[in-house]
Order: C-alpha cells, then structure tokens, then sequence
C-alpha cells in the first residue's frame, strides 16, 4: 500500500522519486519523510540539467520507428540492467493498435509486443525476463507467447532474447499505423521488485454495458433502450432470411451418398465433407460460439463503472471465478431468466440466415448450444506434468489415461450426426523449439521420457539427434491418441490438431494418422504453396482452424491480421475464405471467433476486435453482408466454376499487405 502511495505523489517529484526507489532508499516511515523530501529534490535538480521526457512520437507510413539513445531520455538510467526486473513506463498511447517496445543492445534489437489503453496513461511495469528469457513451456502457442498485464498486455512471441549487460536505448515501432497514432512517454525508470501496473487516469475504462469509454464509433450503446431498439430491427431481420441448405448447412442441389454422419468425398480431384443427409459441405465456421467472454477483474475494480452480477454465470462455472463476462449480462438485459434459452434458438437462426453451418466451442457440449454442426476439442492427454504441451508419452500410465480421456468425452456424443469431427489438440508450442524442450526435460523431475532422454544424448547430443527425439516422443503421443479415439468412435472424423501456422515437414508427416488436417494460419489468405507442401505430404484434405481480422478501434487491438476499418475487415473475410475454397485441398474455414473479445482482455490479455458480434450482441452490418455473399458463393467457387473474390483488403491507409 505505501508503494501504491508514492506513485501517486506529484509529477513534479516522480522522476526522483522513482530513481531513488529503484536504488534502495526509499524513505521509511513519518521519521525519514522531511529527509526523503529534501533528497528527493536534490535529485530533481541533477535530473532536470539534461532531461529529455516527455518524448512523443507518431506513427505513420509502412512501418514506423523511433528510438532514444538513454541518455537523451534523461532518466539517470543505466546501461547495465543486471541487477534489475522491471521497466516501469508511464506512457499514452491514443490509439490501441499494438506497438513493439525494443531495448536497443550491441546485439542487436530486442522487441516486444505492448497491447496498450487507448487515450489514457498508464503505469506499465515490464518484466525484463521476457527480454532476457526465451518463451517459457505453455501448454499452447497462446498460453506461451500471451502475457496479461493490468494496465496493458504483451506479447512475448516477437523478437529475441538476450542479455541486459549493456542497454543503449529504447525504441518503439509499429506496423501499418491506422489513423496516425500517437505515443507519449513521460518517465521511464528501473525496479528490483514489481511496483505494479496501474491506470493513471481515466478510470473506469469500461460503461456497464462493457464497452470502451475512451472511444466512439457507430452504434455504440449509450442507453438500454437504445439496445433493444437495436435488437428488436435485427429479429425482424432474420425472419426474413431465406436459406438455399440443407438441415446441416450442405448444399441443396448437390447428392452424394448419405451414411448418417458426416464423411469426405473426392469428387473431380476436389476435396468435401458429405453432410449425414447426403449433399456436399463446405465447412464455415465460427470458434468460440457461446453465451460468455470474461475478462479479470480482481486487483483493477476500478476499471469498471459497474459489475455484471455475481451470480451470472455465463457457463455454468460460477459467479466470478472466471471473471466478468458483460456480454453474458447484455444476454440477460435482452431476454431476461430465460437468456440461454433465448439465445440459443437467436443464434442458430442468425447462423443459418448468414451462411455459417459449423461451430467449434472449447470443451464439451453445453445444455442449450444451439443444434447445429459442430467439431468437438478433445482435451485430457496432457493430465499431469507437461513440457510445452508434451507429456511423459513413455510413463506406464499414458495409455491408459489416454484410452479414458477418449472414452469420457466420446462416450456420449458418438451417435451425435450433428457432430462434424474432433480435435485432438491445439497448436503445439514446441516445433522449432526441439532443443529446449530437450532442456526442459532434463531440467525437470525423474521422468521415463527424461531417462530415455538422457540415453540418447549419452551417444551424441547434437541439435538433430535432439530433434529425432522429440519427433519418436510426438508420433508415440499421435498413435496412441489416434488408436483411442478410433476404438471408441467409428462414426466420427479425426480432425487431427490445429497446428500453427506453417508446420514442419517433420511434423506434419507425422500427422498423417489423421482424417483431416487441421491448421491455423493468420493471414490475410494462406500461400498456395504452403497448402500444396501440407497436401503432398499428408494426401489428406485441409481445415483451416483458426483465422481471423482485426481493427484498432472501439478500444480494442486488430486482432494478429489488422484491416484499415469494417469494410475492409469485411473484404479481408471474403478475400481469405474464397482464396482457400480455390484450393482442392481445402474442406472449410474458421473464423475465430463469435465475440468481440474484452477491452480489458480475457484471461491471457487479448482484447481483439475479432467478433462477428461485439460485447452488447449487436452484429457487424459489413461483416455480416461479406459473409453472406461469399458463403453463396463457395459451391461454385470450390467446384472451380467461378474464380474467388481477388479483391485485397487494405490494412491501414498505407494500402493492401
């Protein structure tokens, strides 16, 4: 608390008063104060002969940078950071579109990614480990590289690492900067210990109905009756949506046979799914399709100008365990007690009226998901320890949980037509890592996977024989799960895991067990040649997991594809969704995802503006619109009768990618 305090002192002493705290001395108790103070102002004196803060900078072009060797920033900063943990900057920045913040080093640049507040300053403490430290052993690509924050977020993935030895200076950058943004920084200290993130001014960042103060766009809700207006034009909407598919979402004027769950066919050397009733399905997509969005709230309640209820759930965890989810509060305030209900059979008619035919939620079905097609994340290989997502594949029990995890979550939704397939997993962490996995392992508790370990390196370590080793470990993990899951479900497809983005060869050879292959990939329209190399090595057709396009705006990032505005957010949909149905490979694309996420982050820190629908369920009109008219397109654009949409979306005023 009396930390808390001395950052909230005056400006005019801040820069002082941290240098001071950063070295040791800070005052302690009503007996030192009148000594803190006048050393404090001796010390401001020094600072202010050469000060340099605060710097301001805007971003515009291409890609825009700028640097500040550290003696300019007048700080009193040293060179050598070894001694320290954090660097603590108060900044502005107008704009929430991200920014890498780079430490300037003989080496070389090292840069990470700021997600940061728009139009507010904030105290930012940042861990200097994710300099000087490679990623750590995520379960996930996600869980690796996201780094939540309380008054912004980081992205580690960027960049390298290194040591702090001999900093020069600081530097930020951004890529294709929307609308010419602006950052200002007014201190910039050291700290041994974390002195914490805060909002210094501004707060509450977030109205009750969860959305973004510092920030105004069409549409935003000022008033609950302004909502309802709003969600009542839409109903009236969709009751005049007509449908040209099937039941399951497959194209009415095609046949093929019917087997009661979905298949694949080759037909005229281009890949489908068959729908249970018998006509071609192109899969089209949506993660993350449900009724709740939690972004924390402990430590940062005054970020909130008020609180869902507690005992909202939006999933049946739990009051705020999870945290708060607003948009589970605007389902309430839409259609009262009976909000899941409602928003059910809402959503399945939205779905049908706007093309999408799958959904892909995380976990198992949930009571009240609406009835329509949907692929199914398996989970439970990983119980107990793992190393970047890799469990001890030899342990005497692992096939044994294994061959459980199947049966408890394909046990009851075997007979399911509904269901398109399962995953297995998603996106390893680990390819192009193999050697410090390796070190992981060995650096851990006895285990059968670190005993093997250490006889193989015993031979020879060398980078390959590291690499050979992981890749035995992963195809074990493949074949056990792939033989588990097929003794309890023949009726299902093996979608296989949603790798991230561009897969090694090794690795996706070692895939091949599966039905489909599934893969990630974050641009504004996967490379053909990337898709071809997967084909040719698994002969199996292509699932696009995940992808998706951001903007910065309504306080929110681009998500990790970023257009200029809506339309072109909703060009760059159709762009990437019909540039994959051209493939022959291709069975299907999903959007991640339903929902806008948080402003104030999920659980990890993102906050992308990646929804179909934002916080207080109001649709995206030019997402929408895009939406249908590629998803009237695809029969004939995945048949190779009409070209795809080649219109490239521009992602700033800079012009297309």
């Amino acid at each position: 608390m009396r930390t808390q305090k001395r950052w909230n002192r005056s400006r005019s002493l801040s820069i002082c008063q941290k240098s001071l705290a950063f070295q040791g001395f800070y005052a302690i108790g009503k007996t030192m104060k009148r000594i803190y103070i006048l050393l404090a102002g001796c010390c401001l004196a020094a600072a202010a002969a050469h000060a340099a803060l605060p710097v301001r900078t805007a971003f515009a072009g291409l890609r825009s940078e700028r640097a500040w060797p550290l003696e300019e920033l007048g700080a009193g900063l040293p060179s050598d950071w070894t001694g320290y943990e954090f660097l603590v900057l108060e900044f502005k920045a107008s704009s929430s579109q991200r920014f890498d913040l780079g430490l300037e080093t003989p080496q070389g640049r090292i840069a990470k990614r700021i997600g940061p507040f728009a139009g507010v300053w904030v105290r930012a403490a940042i861990p200097l480990r994710f300099y000087r430290q490679p990623a750590g052993d995520g379960i996930d690509m996600a869980a690796t590289y996201n780094q939540p924050r309380n008054s912004y977020w980081i992205n580690i993935h960027t960049s390298s690492h290194g040591p702090l030895t001999k900093v020069t200076g600081l530097s930020v950058a951004m890529d294709r900067p929307v609308g010419s943004p602006t950052l200002e920084i007014r201190s910039v200290a050291l700290a041994r210990t974390d002195p914490g993130d805060a909002v210094l001014d501004g707060n509450p960042l977030i109205d009750e109905f969860g959305q973004y103060r510092h920030a105004s766009w069409p549409g935003k809700a000022r008033t609950l009756d302004e909502l309802k207006a709003a969600w009542a034009a839409e109903e009236v909407a969709l009751k005049k949506a007509a449908s040209e598919r099937c039941p399951y979402g497959g194209f009415l004027d095609t046949r093929a046979e019917a087997t009661g769950f979905f298949r694949l066919e080759q037909r005229d050397g281009r890949w489908w799914f068959v729908c249970p009733d018998g006509h071609l399905f192109y899969s089209t997509g949506l993660n993350g399709v449900g009724t709740g969005s939690s972004t924390r709230v402990e430590g940062r309640e005054e970020c909130f100008a008020a609180l869902p209820p507690a005992g909202l759930a939006s999933s049946g965890r739990g009051g705020r365990s999870f945290g708060a989810s607003f948009y589970t509060w605007n389902l309430q305030r839409r259609f009262g007690d009976d909000w899941r209900l409602e928003w059910s059979e809402l959503t399945r008619q939205r779905l049908a009226a706007w093309g999408f035919n799958t959904v892909h939620n995380w976990g198992g079905r949930n009571p009240g998901d609406p009835r329509v097609p949907y692929a199914l994340m398996m989970r439970g290989w990983q119980t107990g320890r793992t190393i970047m997502g890799m469990p001890d594949v030899y342990a005497e029990e692992f096939e044994r949980r294994v061959d459980e995890a199947a049966a408890s979550q394909l046990g009851p939704v075997r007979d399911d037509p509904l269901m398109l397939g399962f995953f297995i997993g998603n996106e390893p962490p680990w390819p192009g890592r193999e050697s410090q996995l390796c070190d992981a392992i060995l650096a851990g508790p006895p285990s059968e996977i670190q005993r093997r370990l250490k006889a193989r390196l015993d031979e020879s370590d060398t980078p390959n024989r590291r690499k050979e080793f992981v890749l035995g470990a992963f195809q074990r993990y493949l074949d056990t799960i792939n033989a588990a899951v097929r003794r309890h479900d023949t009726n299902h497809l093996n979608l296989g895991i949603r790798f991230g983005g561009n897969p090694h060869d090794d690795v996706v050879r070692a895939a091949r067990g599966f039905d489909v292959f599934s893969v990630n990939i974050y641009r504004y329209a996967p490379e053909r040649a990337v898709l071809d190399r997967i084909w040719s090595l698994v002969s199996r057709p292509i699932l696009i997991g995940e992808f998706h396009i951001g903007v910065p705006e309504r306080g929110l990032a681009p998500g990790l594809v970023q257009a200029m505005n809506q339309e072109e957010r909703a060009a760059a949909y159709r762009y990437y969704v019909e540039q994959c149905a051209a493939h022959p490979a291709l069975v299907g694309a999903h959007w991640f995802q339903w929902l806008d996420q948080p402003a104030t982050g999920r659980s990890d820190g993102e906050n992308y503006n990646i929804g179909l629908i934002d916080v207080t369920d109001q649709p995206y009109a030019e997402m929408v619109a895009a939406a249908r008219l590629t998803h009237g397109r695809l029969l004939d654009v995945h048949s190779g009768k009409a070209p795809p949409f080649s219109q490239k979306p521009r992602a700033s005023e800079a012009g297309a990618p």
